[in-house]
């Protein structure tokens, strides 16, 4: 895949204190007060440890408006060190709130953390989760849906509802065995689930789902049209979403709204997020499956490994029949190609500001820095497996990147991450990239693994041009 990434620009200028007052009050505060603990659950029949956000599993939906500053005091209830960073969320002009190892310094068991930052000039739908130590396969993750202000129009009609789904893979083992596991070379395997919303699946096949588990119901009434985001917040499965007898207008992803298109089936891969319009457009003779199926995987003991929900009509008679709908063609890797290449940006549209989205052209762009990288399976790494870009497994330092920036502390990190693979043996360092300011960095991911590799560039927003 091949993007183009524009460094965001930073600024400083003199403001009036009048000024400053209006702008406060054209940009609300919102303040939250979360705790991050252990809570017992039972997401696929078996009751385990999961990670809950105040008590909720999954976490609470952080619903902001554009422009908004939003405070959130984390509390870590857990019995480790923990950060939550919110996915896709753009922390102009400073990364000091984004939630990763390597530009924050992790919140100790027991202490708090105040988040602080604005989501400046965003729309969409994204979600946050707990990104140290594999937790995100225990939970601590939720949902984030950014408005838009009242003076920017959406460009489609208000729907009847607003419902946020997250999907994604789950093991009944805990987030500190299949850390293990991972660093032990030992490979994840079939999950035992897949959850809809922390709950496994509907009992839609006698023999490949046990009795006595939970399931998710989404109630509708006939005739209205309701706004689904779904998101992929598992740790490893590309999933294929679709509703029996529904079809899925395509009208967002992640912060853009798209020319709108109908789709019977979306492929969404770990961390993605789409936002669609699905009107309620059957007789409610009875209720409707909600299917999250792995991609990419040809042996049969994935079979079991099926996400199933329910769509539920007020005038519903009775409960979803007949077999699943079908998913698309597991050894065609050129459908799921196809359909991302068919999801079109709305450059008529506005989006946080009034002027229209807009888009780059490609062959007017200066492209400044150019860099390929190429993952591989894990590596033997002074006796550890580890995963590698360009050769180099990173080393997030004990002094954040942040703060050795800010005080000058030498010897912390190198600027000097290879733009293509190194002829010499695979090693762990603090490398990082040395981007020029202002410019556009055009990557190419080479995927030399034999399993679908997501990437997520923290801050950015880039357009894939091939």
């Amino acid at each position: 895949m091949l993007s183009t990434l524009r460094s965001a620009s930073l600024f400083s200028s003199l403001i009036l204190l009048s000024i400053f007052n209006y702008a406060c009050a054209e940009d609300p505060f919102v303040f939250y007060d979360w705790k991050v603990s252990y809570i017992t659950a039972s997401p696929f029949g078996v009751k385990q440890q999961v990670i809950a956000v105040n008590g909720q599993f999954p976490g609470p939906i952080l619903n902001v408006t554009t422009n908004w500053n939003v405070v959130i005091n984390v509390r870590n209830d857990l019995d480790e060190p923990l950060l939550l960073t919110w996915n896709g969320i753009q922390h102009r002009k400073n990364s000091w709130q984004d939630g990763v190892l390597g530009t924050n310094c992790p919140i100790p068991a027991g202490w708090n953390w105040t988040y602080d930052f604005q989501v400046k000039d965003q729309i969409g739908s994204f979600f946050y989760f707990a990104s140290l130590n594999f937790q995100r396969a225990s939970g601590g993750y939720g949902g984030i849906v950014i408005n838009n202000r009242n003076v920017i129009p959406v460009p489609f009609g208000t729907p009847d509802g607003d419902i946020t789904i997250f999907i994604g893979d789950w093991y009944t083992k805990s987030h500190k065995e299949l850390r293990k596991d991972v660093e032990n070379g030992i490979d994840l395997g079939v999950p035992d689930a897949i959850l809809f919303n922390g709950l496994g699946p509907y009992r839609y096949d006698q023999a490949l789902v046990p009795d006595g588990i939970g399931y998710h119901t989404i109630n509708v009434e006939p005739g209205k049209t309701y706004r689904l985001r779904v998101h992929n917040v598992g740790i490893a499965t590309s999933l294929n979403f679709r509703i029996q007898n529904h079809n899925l207008l395509l009208v967002e992803t992640e912060g853009s709204y798209t020319v709108q298109q109908n789709y019977t089936n979306m492929d969404i891969h770990v961390g993605q997020s789409y936002s669609f319009l699905v009107t309620m457009d059957q007789n409610g003779s009875s209720d409707y499956y909600m299917v999250a199926s792995p991609r990419f995987v040809n042996s049969s003991a994935w079979a079991k490994a099926t996400g199933v929900a329910i769509l539920h009509y007020s005038n519903s008679q009775g409960p979803a029949s007949g077999p699943l709908p079908d998913p698309p063609n597991d050894l065609d890797t050129f459908f799921s190609m196809n359909q991302a290449r068919s999801i079109r940006w709305n450059v008529s549209a506005g989006a946080a500001r009034p002027n229209p989205q807009g888009s780059f052209r490609y062959g007017q762009i200066t492209v400044t820095d150019v860099y390929v990288l190429l993952n591989r399976p894990a590596e033997l790494i002074d006796g550890k497996w580890r995963t590698t870009l360009n050769g180099i497994s990173y080393l997030a330092p004990s002094t954040p990147l942040k703060l050795a920036q800010q005080f000058n502390i030498p010897g912390i990190y190198k600027i000097d991450f290879p733009n293509g693979l190194m002829n010499r043996p695979p090693k762990v360092d603090t490398s990082i990239i040395n981007g020029t300011y202002r410019g556009f960095m055009e990557i190419i991911f080479q995927n030399n693994d034999t399993t679908v590799q997501s990437y997520h560039l923290d801050g950015y927003a880039f357009f894939v041009v091939g």
